[in-house]
């Protein structure tokens, strides 16, 4: 039998589970994840979403037990998003920033029962509470042609991100791709006195089909689509833009969502970023995992580690994922 004289064996570091876990070069942790939820009027009990198998509509009730148990599997931060019942929708979204509304009512439940033990994120946009279903609000322009009125748009997000502060979010999440949305909802906050309230901007926020099943999710309204302010799939520069922008204007955490079909732009904004940077695991990346291993084609639980390992490895230092709570378990 041959034995060659090489000067390096990178196989010696791969030979056993406990040598291979010395030299990993990134690691998971379960405080890595946040886990979106969403939170329903009009039910009486939790309702499976057909989509997005072992992900739910939740009661106030369901909710804070959902919410218990990724306490216990050793998530720290939950993303909540609200589901009012049609009747309660208008053109402006105004249940948005009622107290009483479906989002705020339960992110103060959940600040009562956690406190500051469970960091409660509010996803700070319109698109769930308008009839027409986009993330702003709706007017025509010079040639009569309907269009997203971005700086109106702002001072709803405004008056959202405040209602959600007061109600006890201790992160705010615009996710509407608004030009100036970071800037003017800090200016908002903090003369409430909201200087504690922390902002995750959705800076890179991709026109991405991978979007689909959260349409059902939160019972979209949404006629049309959104390529007027969400990003062009074809771009990169446009993202970097976007981050130092909301960088500049005051956002505490910047994200990148879709996350695996944009691992490219992850890693150029973890490069250049000051500040922790999220990636948001979406809807249709879980369903196509969650289809895939319940059909046998893959290994659900490999693959599902495997996909939030290359997000971390691609620059995530947080990753908003519906896998959130099995992989933490799976981590411990």
């Amino acid at each position: 039998m041959s034995t060659f004289d090489f000067p390096r064996r990178p196989r010696r570091l791969r030979q056993n589970p406990a040598m291979r876990e010395l030299v990993a070069e990134t690691r998971l942790h379960p405080a890595d994840f946040i886990l979106p939820m969403f939170v329903a009027d009009g039910i009486d009990e939790k309702k499976e979403i057909s989509s997005m198998p072992g992900v739910y509509q939740h009661t106030t009730d369901s909710l804070l037990r959902a919410v218990e148990e990724a306490a216990e599997a050793g998530i720290k931060s939950v993303d909540l998003f609200g589901v009012p019942l049609d009747a309660d929708k208008d053109a402006q979204g105004s249940v948005s920033w009622d107290p009483e509304g479906v989002l705020n009512r339960n992110l103060t439940r959940l600040r009562e029962e956690f406190g500051d033990d469970m960091l409660i994120m509010a996803d700070t946009c319109l698109d769930e509470f308008t009839d027409h279903g986009h993330c702003g609000v709706l007017s025509t322009d010079r040639h009569g042609n309907t269009i997203v009125d971005n700086d109106a748009t702002l001072d709803n997000y405004q008056r959202m991100a405040v209602a959600q502060a007061e109600a006890g979010a201790h992160i705010v999440s615009p996710s509407g791709m608004m030009d100036g949305q970071i800037e003017a909802i800090r200016a908002a906050l903090d003369e409430k006195g909201f200087q504690d309230v922390a902002i995750m901007a959705y800076s890179a926020k991709y026109a991405s089909a991978f979007f689909g099943p959260f349409r059902e999710a939160v019972g979209s309204s949404l006629q049309g689509d959104r390529r007027t302010y969400q990003q062009d799939p074809a771009n990169v520069r446009e993202s970097l833009l976007e981050v130092q922008m909301d960088i500049d204007e005051g956002a505490d955490f910047v994200m990148v969502k879709p996350a695996m079909p944009y691992l490219d732009v992850l890693t150029k904004v973890a490069e250049i970023s000051p500040v922790p940077v999220a990636a948001y695991q979406v809807s249709g990346e879980y369903a196509m995992i969650q289809a895939a291993g319940r059909n046998g084609w893959v290994d659900l639980d490999a693959v599902m580690m495997e996909s939030l390992m290359s997000i971390k490895r691609a620059g995530a230092n947080q990753i908003l994922t519906y896998f959130a709570v099995d992989a933490a378990k799976a981590l411990s």
